[in-house]
């Protein structure tokens, strides 16, 4: 692609343009940004990854695509003015939780639109994401947009209404993984171990807890079960995890994400 704009420049456009960049999916001087206020932040943009500002709204007339990644709440008045602007065979990709391509396409129109529930990790090619399409999607653009969200981390396809579960699940999954580190290491303090300590165990824990998922079709329970030796340390704390209904609490966390994800796209 010959321009790639975004509209917004929050953390998620910065994790897709540090991972494309890094990846060399796309050359540097083919992005663009912006947002509709901090000048600063765009300027931190430019110096670290050698991209361009988009200088005014004339410049989306010849996008090849448009991604939209302002906050929710300020995407139907950032549609209202992009749209005007828009040239006919631009396309749009969406990272915009709960904002859906019906309503996308309300503001800018029939054309090429997917929508996509990628995460913070696609700084690190190590994203987990969501994508649907419309029925404008050629099966080249098709093609494309996965290569792009696959040379980030991993991407799957679903139904759009499904979005919602994922935008809860692996799209605000790293910040529940981090809430649980932070946990960890306030547990690790009251036995007189440092921050550092516990992240530098925590981190590698995680990290092989995943391998091991990821290395063969073990099933969690398996796994956890092997780890849980009659009468042990781990056991205890399952049963403490148990005591205070574990498994209901991050059931009511992916909920009430996913509840929130539908407010959004009601224009709550």
């Amino acid at each position: 692609m010959q321009k790639i704009i975004f509209i917004g420049a929050g953390s998620m456009a910065e994790a897709l343009i540090h991972g494309w960049i890094k990846k060399s999916v796309v050359n540097p001087k083919a992005l663009f940004i912006s947002n509709r206020s901090n000048k600063e932040r765009l300027q931190e943009l430019v110096e670290a990854y050698d991209v361009n500002l988009m200088g005014d709204t004339s410049q989306l007339h010849d996008a090849d695509l448009v991604i939209l990644a302002m906050k929710p709440k300020d995407a139907r008045a950032a549609m209202e003015v992009i749209a005007p602007h828009l040239g006919t065979d631009t396309a749009i990709l969406s990272v915009l939780a709960g904002v859906s391509i019906e309503t996308i396409e309300q503001y800018l129109g029939s054309r090429p639109i997917a929508r996509v529930m990628p995460n913070t990790s696609a700084t690190i090619g190590m994203s987990a994401s969501g994508i649907a399409f419309n029925k404008h999607v050629t099966k080249v653009q098709h093609a494309l947009y996965i290569q792009m969200l696959e040379a980030v981390g991993t991407v799957i396809e679903v139904e759009e209404e499904k979005l919602h579960a994922v935008t809860a699940l692996s799209g605000s999954g790293p910040a529940y993984l981090y809430y649980l580190v932070e946990a960890f290491e306030n547990a690790g303090a009251e036995f007189g171990l440092s921050k550092e300590v516990v992240r530098e165990l925590m981190v590698q824990t995680i990290a092989g807890s995943a391998e091991m998922l990821k290395s063969g079709n073990v099933e969690p329970q398996t796994l956890r079960k092997k780890v849980t030796s009659p009468g042990g340390t781990t056991e205890a704390g399952i049963k403490a995890l148990e005591s205070m209904s574990f498994n209901e609490t991050i059931a009511n966390c992916v909920r009430s994400a996913e509840n929130r994800s539908r407010e959004l796209a009601r224009g709550e």
